[in-house]
């Protein structure tokens, strides 16, 4: 029996009702998640600038790992919400248990890195105490991976069938928990950086519990995983592929990026530079949240509208995202630099982080202007994924993250000798750049698709 729950009669409903009523929860959850890496970085700052430099050099290994599993997860949500489109709900259960199995591969694979975490740190740039404290949080960290991927593969299920509620509901709560175990730990049980890394982990198992309760025990889920039933299909593994690992790559070559704007703040600056970059971004991911909540669902809803062939329905969603997206960011961006004095202090109040605030409150109001412009390619990386062609979403990465944003940093820290803020404002201009041509590129693959379809 096809019993079709809220989520996917929203999904195929209207799209502008439904790019909204899906994205809320899911900026939501990346909300609180990002209050919770903030307040992080908060408590942690309170341990010194060296503790939070080993972090923002640990930070891209993390990504990385996040990368592969969030890349699965979209690749399951775009083959899951298209196979609904299409109505085919039996079709719908076999992704969700192939990108399970999946999972569970890409799991041993990041755990084997433990055994060479230290000597992946020190090509990433740390050596003497940071370290030591970037290898005493990495440790605990990857030990709990699997956590991370699982996670993030189930979130992707649940988006992809509209029950984006139940994901947010995860998400928060794990969020919630990191934030109250991160000054317990941290501070009076004395564990130090250690404290924020066991934080994490048990916050991730406390979202996966939650996850697995609601996926095999619940039966108020539209998509049934059954392990028993399941029968490996190449063209499924194909299909979540195809979108996943170029997804996937795109974030890792995002992660790449950070490792050689950081290589090059190395050489421009010092450890203070890592720390006033990294907090910075911090800020700005706060400015990522609209975009991300409108792009996780716009890739759901884009993929139902695509698997059913209605490309004007598919077209109203992606003009609708933007146009939200870009009203949003350019209010955040107003706030982000006439409040930069007051943020800069949250990453600045012990005596050990104090000396960066300056640099801070000038980095603050610079790097966040590039996100007025980055919906009009976050939301063409977003329609690229919904119709199944992940490899044109990697694309636009590459152009962003390598062909300009690294760059332009290079050319104005050292051509042009504007050292630090030079990586700044390549940051800036790169991103600007490369989401007006993604943009451009999305609206001739619509009109292309428009003329095959009708």
């Amino acid at each position: 029996m096809d019993r079709r729950t809220e989520g996917v009669r929203v999904l195929t409903g209207e799209p502008e009702k439904a790019v909204v009523r899906l994205s809320i929860p899911i900026m939501i959850s990346n909300l609180v998640f990002t209050l919770y890496n903030f307040a992080d970085g908060v408590w942690v700052a309170g341990l010194g600038a060296e503790s939070l430099s080993a972090i923002g050099l640990f930070m891209p290994l993390f990504f990385m790992f996040v990368s592969l599993s969030l890349g699965l997860g979209i690749g399951t949500s775009s083959a899951i919400a298209r196979k609904i489109g299409a109505g085919d709900k039996r079709g719908a259960d076999n992704v969700a248990t192939h990108s399970l199995v999946i999972a569970a591969m890409l799991s041993i694979v990041i755990l084997s890195t433990y055994f060479r975490l230290e000597q992946i740190l020190a090509l990433l740039g740390a050596s003497g105490k940071v370290l030591e404290e970037a290898l005493t949080y990495g440790r605990i960290v990857v030990a709990g991976s699997m956590f991370i991927v699982f996670n993030n593969v189930a979130v992707g299920i649940l988006n992809g069938e509209g029950n984006t509620k139940r994901s947010m509901y995860a998400n928060v709560a794990g969020s919630l928990l990191n934030i109250a175990l991160d000054p317990v730990l941290i501070y009076v049980a004395g564990l130090g950086i250690a404290g924020a890394a066991y934080a994490s982990v048990l916050s991730m198992v406390f979202s996966s519990l939650l996850i697995v309760y609601w996926m095999f025990y619940n039966s108020k889920t539209y998509v049934r995983v059954s392990f028993r039933e399941f029968s490996p299909s190449r063209q499924i593994v194909f299909d979540i592929l195809r979108v996943g690992l170029p997804s996937a790559f795109s974030m890792l070559t995002m992660s790449f990026s950070l490792i050689f704007i950081n290589a090059m703040i190395v050489r421009v600056s010092s450890a203070d530079g890592i720390a006033v970059f990294t907090s910075a971004w911090r800020v700005v991911h706060f400015g990522f949240i609209p975009m991300f909540g409108l792009s996780g669902a716009g890739t759901a809803v884009m993929g139902a509208a695509f698997g059913a062939r209605n490309i004007e329905k598919l077209e109203r969603a992606y003009r609708y995202a933007i146009k939200v997206a870009v009203i949003i960011e350019a209010v955040l961006v107003v706030l982000f630099i006439s409040l930069a004095g007051y943020l800069a202090m949250f990453f600045t109040y012990s005596e050990a982080s104090a000396r960066i605030y300056g640099m801070l409150v000038e980095t603050l109001r610079i790097l966040p202007v590039f996100l007025v412009f980055a919906p009009l390619g976050i939301l063409t990386v977003s329609l690229f994924q919904g119709i199944g062609r992940g490899e044109n979403a990697f694309a636009i990465t590459v152009l962003r993250t390598i062909v300009f944003q690294l760059s332009f940093a290079y050319i104005f820290a050292f051509l042009l000798g504007l050292g630090f803020d030079g990586i700044v404002y390549g940051v800036v201009l790169g991103n600007i750049l490369a989401s007006s041509v993604a943009f451009l590129w999305g609206r001739s693959v619509i009109g292309k698709l428009k003329r095959e379809c009708c």
